[in-house]
């Protein structure tokens, strides 16, 4: 009796392995663009940019606020545009003037009721005349 039951536990083996249930494999994806959980963007994101080791040249010039302008260049810029500012305020009000920066050569005239606006450019010598005409209805 001793060699039966031994028999009879493999037995009883056999059958609950035969009894067994298998499921599906189901892939899921772990990247949300792909159908993952939207919370695992920002973990990928963070890890793929830990990874990365690529410097990119033209990134100072593009993150640069001023565009790699030195203090100078830019009060110069601000002053420019403040007296241009000025001048064409002057010429709302009906008043002449004269300004000259790095590029432009510019000359207001009053012409009898006619306004011209003369801008010479240093670099070419082109000349430009704007004239304004009405500006007392």
């Amino acid at each position: 009796m001793n060699t039966r039951i031994p028999h009879c536990i493999a037995a009883c083996l056999v059958a609950c392995a035969v009894t067994a249930q298998a499921t599906e494999l189901v892939y899921t994806p772990v990247n949300p663009a792909f159908g993952g959980n939207p919370l695992n963007g920002t973990w990928l994101l963070n890890n793929a940019q830990a990874q990365n080791d690529y410097d990119d040249p033209d990134l100072k010039d593009r993150t640069s606020a001023f565009g790699g302008t030195s203090a100078l260049e830019r009060f110069s810029n601000q002053l420019e545009s403040r007296m241009l500012s000025q001048l064409l305020d002057n010429i709302s009000n009906g008043q002449t003037g004269s300004m000259a920066t790095d590029a432009f050569l510019i000359d207001v005239i009053d012409d009898s009721g006619a306004l011209s606006i003369k801008v010479t450019d240093r670099v070419t010598g082109e000349i430009s005349i704007i004239e304004v005409s009405g500006l007392n209805p």
